[in-house]
């Protein structure tokens, strides 16, 4: 069975809500399996860019009050914000020998630089985990000041060029979320575009066997993003080639043709998209939103060439213009709160007025607040100047 390009845009539009149909943040989330979280920024507009009633509220109850949406790390050392119901499948799936590299790293660093030890640090651990029972929720410096360990400093790569000094709870409070004890889960003091969120203790989660969770995620993934490659899968997930090909096999996935050489679908998930089906899409989306940051392989949703002004030089993608399934251009932020775009391919006069219509909500749904991508592109800082 061959999937052609066209037909991989159309399930892009229709899967990822980029119409904007989404009723619930959690909806949103679920649509392309997570929101990456690195820049908190991206989860407000990329969950706006998918919601029939964009805007932060929406996202903000997920998060802070009803907790149906959890930040954490996942897959590549990535924070991501996920539903609450995928926590033990992305933990279990990724996490646990990515934390066994992490505290190894973190061990080494601290006699090095410290003469501490491994008992000191599960003491510390200890105690961190006491603090936060207690209070509920801190920031990394209230948890400075309740257990002040967290405050002693180390050197790290001493006479190299990237010689740093670091803290305790630099290191020990990601650590301690990577093994899933910490979850950052409260409210920033600023905007909802702060990222100095609250650390809390991470909500007891099913025990899941590394096999099953993978099975799982992969299963999510070809329904948000299939069909897909295993080469896609492989840097998506971070896992070895081996996992990704047990998972696959999991699911009883289907091998399909694709331009790029094989891919695959679940085998309920044949069928194409009936005609009529797909709205077009016209969607702005924000730097590092999971769509297009979804697979290894671009091209097919891509502009011919222009590659190198969307993404930065490792790779993270900028803010987008999209309209039937492909980037179309990019946007930004100006420092006066206009969004300005550049379409970088001729789409015609109907697509260009729904780019303005999108630009023109987001614009209004932002009101005062202003966002710079935390990685910038050449084009956003062009635009944007």
């Amino acid at each position: 069975m061959r999937v052609t390009v066209r037909q991989r845009r159309e399930r892009l539009v229709a899967r990822h809500l980029l119409s904007g149909g989404a009723q619930t943040a959690e909806q949103a989330a679920a649509a392309v399996v997570a929101l990456h979280g690195t820049d908190p920024a991206t989860v407000f507009l990329a969950a706006g860019a998918r919601l029939a009633a964009p805007g932060p509220e929406p996202v903000e109850r997920a998060l802070y009050a009803e907790r149906t949406l959890v930040r954490m790390t996942g897959m590549r050392r990535t924070v991501f914000v996920v539903p609450s119901e995928l926590v033990p499948v992305v933990h279990h799936s990724s996490m646990p020998p990515i934390a066994a590299r992490e505290r190894r790293s973190v061990l080494k660093a601290l006699a090095e630089g410290g003469g501490w030890d491994e008992a000191w640090l599960k003491d510390v651990e200890a105690s961190v985990l006491r603090v936060l029972a207690e209070a509920g929720e801190a920031s990394a410096s209230e948890l400075g000041v309740l257990e002040p360990r967290l405050r002693e400093r180390f050197r790290v790569a001493v006479g190299k060029p990237y010689e740093a000094t670091h803290s305790v709870g630099s290191r020990l409070l990601p650590l301690m979320a990577m093994e899933g004890l910490l979850v950052r889960r409260g409210r920033p003091s600023g905007s909802w575009v702060d990222g100095r969120h609250l650390w809390g203790l991470a909500p007891e989660m099913e025990e899941l066997p590394a096999a099953r969770a993978q099975a799982e995620l992969v299963r999510r993934w070809l329904a948000a993003f299939g069909p897909g490659t295993e080469a896609d899968l492989k840097w998506w997930t971070g896992w070895t080639v081996t996992e990704v090909r047990r998972a696959l096999a999991a699911v009883g996935a289907v091998q399909v043709e694709l331009d790029e050489g094989a891919g695959y679908l679940l085998p309920d998930d044949l069928d194409p998209l009936e005609p009529g089906h797909v709205p077009e899409g016209a969607a702005l989306l924000p730097a590092l939103d999971p769509t297009p940051m979804g697979w290894q392989a671009r091209d097919w949703y891509l502009p011919a060439g222009h590659r190198a002004e969307l993404f930065d030089r490792s790779g993270n993608v900028g803010p987008t213009v999209w309209w039937d399934g492909r980037v179309v251009g990019g946007w930004a932020q100006r420092a006066d709160g206009e969004i300005v775009w550049r379409l970088l391919e001729d789409v015609g006069a109907d697509a260009a007025a729904a780019v303005e219509a999108r630009a023109a909500g987001l614009a209004a749904w932002l009101g005062d607040v202003r966002v710079t991508p935390r990685f910038r592109t050449p084009l956003e800082r062009e635009l944007s100047a």
